[in-house]
């Protein structure tokens, strides 16, 4: 694996220099060589700006842009670097709350602290070999929040790209 991450380069942003230290050693004992870091998610936009990034690791909570926030400008901003960063929310506080606002900010993954060298990676490997096809309506710009297309699942259909499908397998008439 060394040599097929090797060639990426990531952001990592977190306001912990400790926490950086951390995920930066566990980034490059998996042979990850190219680590940039930042102390904010404002710091971390000029990054982005300045150098090709491949994939960031983003904590969710620092001051004075967090994480959401640096997500939901990387996705939408006009002049933004690259829309479609794959990015993984690290965070202590992993509730469904914040589990949720951080995937429908257009977070592509999510990660719990303390972080493990096998999550990490797993994350990544996640994004990397099995990337999810990115979904943009009036709310919402990001990956694709279905993981996995259920067969047999009998609707709502709400995108129009599923018309076709409904028309196939007609809905129950339940709604979300």
């Amino acid at each position: 694996m060394t040599t097929s991450l090797s060639a990426i380069q990531v952001l990592l942003i977190d306001d912990n220099p400790h926490m950086r230290a951390i995920a930066s050693a566990v980034l490059k004992s998996a042979g990850i060589r190219k680590v940039l870091e930042a102390g904010d998610g404002g710091a971390g936009l000029q990054i982005l700006r300045d150098h090709p990034v491949d994939l960031a690791l983003v904590d969710y909570k620092m001051f004075p842009l967090d994480g959401v926030e640096f997500t939901r400008l990387v996705r939408n901003s006009p002049d933004s670097a690259n829309p479609y960063l794959p990015i993984i929310m690290m965070t202590g506080h992993s509730g469904k709350e914040r589990v949720y606002e951080a995937r429908d900010a257009g977070v592509t993954e999510f990660l719990a602290k303390p972080i493990t060298a096998k999550a990490v990676l797993d994350r990544i490997q996640s994004v990397i070999w099995k990337p999810r096809p990115f979904v943009k309506t009036e709310g919402y710009f990001g990956p694709d929040r279905r993981r996995v297309a259920a067969p047999g699942y009998p609707g709502p259909f709400r995108r129009s790209i599923d018309a076709a499908r409904e028309a196939v397998e007609p809905s129950t008439g339940a709604s979300a």
